[in-house]
């Protein structure tokens, strides 16, 4: 694939509130089970312009549930704080987003309209809440109400399924009740996370409302971002399955935006720092205990092994790990390996840039 330049078009900062602008325009997904303040940590420090907690229910706020406020903290230097509410009742999400603000200090909230999972779907939670229109609304205005002035977005899916759209209503109720953006994964709940994310669907929110855009789907590479970015006309973007272990991903999208040189591998002792660095947090985060973190770092350590020879081998191992010292023997390992032959280059998009197709989405 030829390689593109990020210098064909000027981007600009995404203005997020009183006093936030997003530089580079590239937020990290919420991902449940990932995206606590340690990975969010290492991924704001490689160059990700916002980082988003993972989903927190907001009855379990209200309801001061112990493991919902420990995935709600927020690491001690971390700064915009922004957290990511999911529910689908106005009063709880509206109150709920007032607790974060005046109790947790939350710099943004964003309001999770996209989650596929049929667990939070059958309730008329996360991708299904935009199906009811009217309480979809009623939601995100008792947000936008409860937590100013702190900024709300939203994040959504094209719809349900091709029968059932709802991202072209989602961006009109969004603009009209006053949140700073919008984001849309571009698949259906129904197709989870399988087929080509259809970036169109994008495009056509492009134009349908005023405030920003940012789009989601099939970003791997930084060079996809500005394919993304160029075929779309989007703001932003947010990158979710992308940057499992490999927060470099971010590292080469800022050095793109700046204008600063080209993407390159982590090299092996690179992924080898940041393990341990990450194990180091996580510990932390489970106040002082290794195994919890250890057990972290089982699918951790899949994720940042990608790309490298005897990667399947060393999967399995790190499903085993139980202490400390199990985490430690494979991170040697991991400095002393190559990356296999033909493994994708990192200066070149995962997908070519499309033709325009005037049919729209749904």
């Amino acid at each position: 694939m030829a390689n593109i330049s990020p210098t064909a078009t000027k981007h600009k900062p995404i203005p997020l509130g009183p006093g936030i602008s997003v530089w580079p325009p590239v937020v990290l997904a919420p991902m449940a089970g990932v995206t606590s303040w340690p990975y969010r940590k290492i991924c704001r420090d490689h160059g990700a312009g916002l980082c988003v907690s993972e989903m927190v229910s907001s009855r379990g706020i209200l309801g001061r549930h112990e493991r919902t406020w420990h995935l709600a903290q927020f690491g001690t230097d971390e700064r915009p704080r922004s957290i990511q509410i999911f529910g689908c009742d106005a009063d709880a999400m509206g109150e709920s987003a007032r607790v974060l603000r005046d109790e947790l200090g939350a710099d943004h909230i964003d309001l999770n309209f996209g989650c596929p999972v049929p667990k939070l779907t059958r309730k008329g939670m996360g991708a299904a809440a935009a199906a009811d229109p009217e309480n979809f609304r009623r939601v995100v205005r008792a947000v936008v109400r409860a937590a100013d002035p702190v900024p709300v977005t939203i994040k959504v899916r094209i719809g349900m399924s091709d029968d059932l759209v709802t991202f072209r209503e989602a961006g009109r109720v969004a603009e009209g009740e006053g949140c700073a953006w919008i984001a849309l994964h571009a698949r259906t709940a129904q197709q989870l996370y399988s087929g080509r994310a259809r970036w169109e669907a994008i495009r056509e929110l492009k134009g349908l409302v005023k405030i920003p855009v940012l789009g989601n789907g099939d970003i791997f590479e930084a060079p996809d971002a500005f394919r993304m970015m160029a075929e779309t006309g989007c703001d932003g973007v947010v990158i979710g399955r992308g940057c499992l272990g490999n927060p470099w991903l971010f590292r080469s999208l800022k050095r793109m935006f700046d204008g600063a040189g080209e993407p390159e591998r982590p090299s092996p002792e690179e992924i080898a720092a940041v393990m341990r660095e990450h194990f180091g947090l996580l510990v932390s985060h489970f106040h002082g205990t290794p195994r919890s973190a250890g057990l972290m770092m089982r699918k951790f350590g899949g994720w940042y092994v990608r790309g490298l020879h005897g990667a399947a081998g060393l999967r399995t191992e790190f499903q085993r790990i139980e202490t400390e010292e199990d985490f430690e023997r494979l991170v040697e390992r991991v400095r002393g390996l190559r990356y296999e032959s033909g493994f994708r280059d990192p200066r070149e998009a995962t997908r070519e840039l499309e033709a325009v197709d005037e049919a729209g989405c749904g």
